[in-house]
């Protein structure tokens, strides 16, 4: 009875062996590998998709203005033509626009990160009756949307006699946004209280808590901050576009917008010129892509 039975069991392993190994892939089973090429082949499809435009604009920088056009769509040059580049930068001011550019952006990080920090420490630890009611009326300014307030801004400028200068552009910066105050606090909360009542026990001020222990600890929000602030001001163009009047004070939008002539206009090189823009937002993402995903996540946590 007992062969009998030893047999029967090893006929019912060698039966569902086969099974398993049909099942399992590497020792895993099939579902989860399934699973797995399914997310890869819908990210490599959506990563396609995003970077074809992308492409296409570079390929186009590279054509001549007669291959632009053509029918059927050619995606590659026939010949790359490299002169683009430095015919559209030198075709307009562009040296003057980057340099614009570059101040506006910034004194507006600059002003961001400072008017932002402060009031965001002061919802996270500071103590007060009307804290929350505070905050809550502060995150309710992010229903009203930028272009409502440009406006009033416009007036107050034009009182002030700065209508056609680069101070408008990036003096709004410096008192606060209520999304980058939001972030910062939430992501201020997450800093252990006893570190603050510690240096409170050795006599340090607000301030100085602030500068020496809450920024150093915060690095990845402020990143994601200042990033947020650098890709809104480098690609801004409907402020300039209303303040600005003289050629000398445009930033690179604006001057990238005076490639589109009322009869003619050299797509190659308005492509070119684009490809050299938004290389510094591209540069400036992949060096501080880690902390601007960590200032995220960490900062959507709430107590």
């Amino acid at each position: 009875m007992k062969e009998s039975t030893l047999s029967k069991e090893n006929t019912l392993s060698r039966s569902t062996q086969p099974v398993e190994q049909v099942r399992t892939l590497r020792g895993r089973p099939l579902s989860q590998v399934l699973h797995r090429v399914l997310v890869y082949a819908l990210l490599i499809v959506g990563s396609v998709v995003f970077i074809l435009p992308f492409m296409w604009m570079l390929t186009t920088s590279l054509k001549l203005s007669s291959q632009v056009f053509t029918f059927p769509p050619q995606f590659l040059p026939t010949t790359f033509e490299w002169r683009n580049y430095i015919d559209g930068w030198t075709a307009l001011p562009f040296t003057r626009f980057l340099t614009n550019t570059v101040i506006v952006t910034g004194a507006a990080v600059l002003g961001n990160l400072v008017s932002c920090a402060l009031p965001a420490y002061a919802f996270a630890h500071l103590r007060a009756r009307s804290r929350e009611f505070l905050f809550v009326l502060m995150l309710a300014t992010i229903m009203i949307p930028a272009q409502v307030s440009l406006d009033p801004m416009f007036i107050v400028f034009r009182k002030v006699q700065r209508v056609n200068t680069l101070w408008q552009m990036y003096l709004p910066a410096w008192f606060g946004y209520s999304f980058s105050i939001y972030l910062l606090r939430h992501f201020f909360m997450d800093i252990p209280r006893s570190l603050i009542e510690a240096a409170q026990l050795e006599g340090a001020s607000h301030l100085r808590i602030l500068v020496s222990i809450i920024l150093p600890l915060s690095k990845p929000a402020l990143a994601t901050v200042a990033i947020f602030a650098f890709v809104g001001n480098w690609n801004n163009l409907l402020g300039p576009l209303i303040y600005l009047r003289s050629t000398d004070k445009f930033t690179l939008p604006l001057g990238l917008n005076l490639f589109n002539g009322q009869y003619v206009t050299a797509y190659n090189q308005l492509m070119a010129v684009s490809i050299l823009t938004i290389l510094p937002i591209v540069v400036t993402f992949f060096l501080a892509q880690k902390y601007f995903v960590q200032g995220v996540v960490l900062g959507q946590g709430e107590k």
